[in-house]
């Protein structure tokens, strides 16, 4: 949740509230079906091979959150709301409508006859065991943190869902809903309280999306197959057979894109790639939104002087990091490595969005988004701090892409250049760098990050809230307050200087540093078409609408 820049947001958005207005009742009908509604049956147009460097952490939605589990993931399971392509608002998809039905209280009814692949019944006892089921797992790697306001969930009779919350007036729980926390799954496959492996997912045929698969190989190639069982708004997939096909090495990928050996790509070639193949005949390359943003985490117990090391000093490890925020040139990062595709990032939350506050530029460096050496010496100088400061840094290039390896150099030289700062740089595969990270294994180290949905708040919840996903030790009673009046603040006014405070504060304390904000591309061959002209806006590349000739 990885990059390569496309047009930003034309508008401030918050994310579906157009469609869902906060009220004592409303409904949203169900809008935009295809003809799976009516029983039509998949296209047998020729198969889709789609392309990717991206590694799959886990199918089970409890414990993952990143882009190459989501993207399988995105096709196999479906939710109760969801987004088409093209929009950023949500409206039914396994259900037929949602309702306020108190300040705290969401009813969704569902469709009728629903089932997964394997001939189970899909009821609100499956919805409710999803929800209590990824509270109580909570994997670190995993979406539960988006259910920070859900106190409660309850399934009166089969075709009715009631959301009980923590807090009034959360006009963004529908958005929760048609995220990667809302994946309806089936009880009578997945365990209440732990993680299933892939192989007994893959063998039991818990599929409610548009595809289920067909076979698996990890990691290597994963055929789909498009589920007759599906009744929501995507509609009966266009393509029946669509292969997923993973790469290790992105330059592979793109002589195969080139040679038509594949019909598409998903993550991730580098900004030269991109634009060479832009050039060529036969291959087109589409590009989204740029609200992805990329930004290196600080772990609070093992970054130096942090909480677990045996020079632990909250003072100096502050320094630490707010001397790092002096040192770090951003304009040369997006200039040099991703040829301005990228553009420099000063809060956690992207340009564009509603309430986005360059909360860096005037703290750091130059106080007009460049570095100042002198301002880092005089930090480190003023804590007692002894420099050269040792940092250990940690990268992927296999999930955000082989830029990374000259993105990580070029921060490695910006902060030696200074004096006073000796980088260790280190890499690791991303099945392993997010287990890895959330023991604290990593002092610091890069991540990535696209809108589950487009609102602000999916900006600052999960890095800033306790539990958070970052899972890197901050907690901060003022910040984690100021988020909670935000996300049930009904004055756009109120709401959007509640924003700025939180990234304020937060930016204070330098918990991550904010580098850069672009977007993917998707690369197809010429006859590959139903690739929206303007992606979707949380950057989901749905296969549903796919199509060659």
């Amino acid at each position: 949740m990885a990059l390569h820049s496309g047009p930003a947001p034309s508008r401030p958005l918050r994310s579906g509230l157009g469609a869902i207005s906060l009220s004592t009742a409303f409904l949203v009908a169900l809008t935009g079906c295809t003809s799976s509604k009516d029983g039509g049956t998949a296209s047998s147009g020729a198969a889709i091979t789609v392309g990717t460097t991206d590694q799959v952490t886990s199918l089970d939605p409890a414990g993952a959150w990143d882009a190459g589990s989501g993207t399988i993931e995105n096709e196999v399971y479906a939710t109760l709301l969801s987004q088409k392509n093209g929009s950023a608002d949500v409206s039914p998809d396994l259900a037929t409508g949602i309702k306020l039905t108190g300040p705290k209280e969401y009813t969704v009814t569902l469709q009728k006859g629903l089932k997964f692949a394997n001939g189970h019944e899909l009821t609100s006892s499956d919805v409710k065991f999803s929800f209590d089921r990824d509270l109580k797992i909570a994997d670190e790697n995993g979406p539960s943190s988006l259910l920070y306001n859900l106190a409660s969930v309850a399934a009166p009779d089969p075709t009715t869902v009631v959301f009980t919350l923590k807090s009034a007036n959360d006009t963004l729980f529908p958005q929760v809903l048609s995220t990667a926390a809302g994946y309806i799954v089936d009880e009578q496959v997945f365990p209440a309280d732990k993680i299933l492996d892939d192989k007994s997912i893959v063998t039991a045929k818990p599929w409610n999306g548009p595809y289920g698969i067909k076979s698996y190989d990890k990691n290597s190639l994963v055929s789909f197959t498009a589920n007759a069982d599906y009744k929501g708004q995507l509609g009966t997939p266009k393509t029946k057979n669509v292969q997923l096909k993973y790469y290790t090495d992105a330059g592979n990928l793109k002589l195969d894109v080139q040679q038509g050996t594949i019909d598409a790509v998903y993550r991730t070639l580098t900004t030269a790639d991109l634009d060479d193949l832009g050039k060529q005949k036969g291959v087109k390359v589409h590009t989204g939104s740029g609200n992805g943003i990329r930004y290196i985490v600080f772990d609070l117990a093992t970054q130096p002087y942090g909480t677990t090391t045996k020079n632990a000093d909250a003072k100096k490890a502050l320094a630490v990091r707010q001397a790092v925020a002096d040192s770090v040139d951003r304009a040369q990062l997006a200039q040099q490595v991703y040829k301005n595709t990228y553009q420099p990032l000063y809060s956690s939350v992207p340009d564009g969005l509603t309430g986005a506050t360059p909360s860096f530029k005037p703290l750091y460096g130059d106080k007009k988004g460049g570095p100042d050496k002198a301002a880092a010496a005089a930090r480190l100088k003023a804590a007692k701090v002894s420099t050269p400061v040792t940092l250990n840094l940690q990268y992927n290039s296999d999930h955000y892409g082989s830029s990374s390896a000259d993105e990580y150099a070029l921060i490695k030289s910006q902060l030696e250049a200074t004096g006073l700062f000796k980088v260790n740089l280190q890499s690791t595969e991303w099945t392993q760098y997010g287990k890895d990270r959330v023991k604290h294994l990593y002092p610091l180290y890069q991540l990535g990050w696209y809108a589950d949905y487009l609102d602000a708040d999916n900006y600052l919840s999960p890095f800033y809230s306790a539990n958070s996903w970052v899972a890197n030790g901050y907690d901060d009673p003022a910040v984690r307050a100021l988020i909670k009046k935000e996300e049930t603040e009904t004055d756009a006014a109120k709401r959007t200087e509640l924003l700025k405070q939180a990234q304020d504060k937060a930016a204070a304390q330098v918990p991550l540093l904010p580098l850069l904000q672009g977007s993917t591309a998707i690369v197809t061959r010429s006859d590959v078409s139903g690739v929206p002209a303007e992606l979707d806006a949380t950057y989901q590349f749905r296969w549903a609408g796919l199509s060659k000739k």
